[in-house]
């Protein structure tokens, strides 16, 4: 196990950080060996099986291409459950989960309908159907593969969520979507700009999804602005409108909505204090 250990940290020290390799090492050998953290500790001159080490290596290998852990593995925790990820879709991240919170805590009444634009793996319109009571909820994307995902996960957490391919910047593709009116519509849209790349990491610009990452420098704002014009005819009175926001056009964006006739629009911020969601509602 020490060898295996010493393995890891070699192959992995140029690409991620100390406490980085401290955690990918426990979860290899949770994963692929069954060991607990507890029994990893108390354990550390146990053999690898030969099996176990193949393993462990072909990982490592990927891992060392900056290959994200979630999609090597093809899961990854998101407001206590598991999802499936691929590439297909963005691996569901911290803050957004913080989005889905919000809206759970200001939603304690039963029977909502829901709209999710741009669902991806469906880890918001998911957990949604999981933690609001009673919700009708519909999610959007215009990647089949995406949808296809999404589906497999509302299966294993057996929820029922409408699924529907659809462009929101196409009007042709939304005829399906609005069959009645909404009480709360979230979106977590393209927003990383263009000239925002340089300052990303390897493993997101290598394998992530760009269609669910950026927009154009041009346009910053594209997703947001037809979505908000989607929701003055898709929300019901007194509707809610919630979106996670690129923090560095948060202003822009309230001017927007109240341009729009939104009213109460709020900023909101994540755990580590960065604007990161913008609530509204439909007046």
């Amino acid at each position: 196990m020490q060898a295996t250990t010493a393995y890891i940290r070699e192959t992995l020290s140029g690409t991620y950080s100390t406490e980085e390799i401290r955690n990918l090492t426990r979860w290899l050998f949770e994963r692929v060996c069954g060991l607990t953290l507890a029994r990893q500790i108390l354990c550390k001159d146990k053999q690898i099986a030969e099996t176990e080490k193949e393993a462990i290596r072909r990982v490592v290998e990927r891992l060392s291409r900056s290959e994200p852990i979630q999609y090597i593995l093809g899961e990854c925790e998101f407001h206590g459950l598991r999802f499936e990820v691929t590439p297909s879709v963005l691996i569901p991240r911290p803050e957004t989960s913080e989005l889905v919170e919000l809206i759970v805590r200001r939603h304690p009444e039963a029977g909502l309908k829901v709209l999710d634009i741009g669902t991806g793996s469906g880890c918001i319109a998911v957990s949604l159907a999981k933690m609001l009571h009673k919700a009708t909820v519909t999610a959007i994307d215009i990647s089949d593969d995406a949808l296809a995902v999404a589906r497999r996960n509302a299966e294993t957490h057996q929820v029922d969520v409408r699924f529907l391919q659809a462009d929101i910047l196409s009007e042709s593709s939304l005829h399906e979507v609005a069959l009645s009116a909404f009480d709360v519509l979230v979106s977590n849209p393209p927003y990383v700009t263009e000239r925002e790349k340089a300052g990303m990491e390897a493993h997101v610009l290598r394998y992530e999804p760009a269609q669910a990452l950026f927009v154009s420098d041009s346009d910053p704002l594209c997703f947001y602005r037809h979505i908000a014009a989607r929701g003055r005819k898709w929300l019901s009175e007194g509707g809610r409108l919630y979106f996670e926001i690129n923090a560095a056009y948060g202003k822009e964006l309230v001017s927007l909505l109240k341009a729009m006739d939104y009213r109460d629009v709020e900023i909101g911020r994540d755990i580590s204090g960065k604007e990161r969601f913008i609530q509204c509602s439909k007046t």
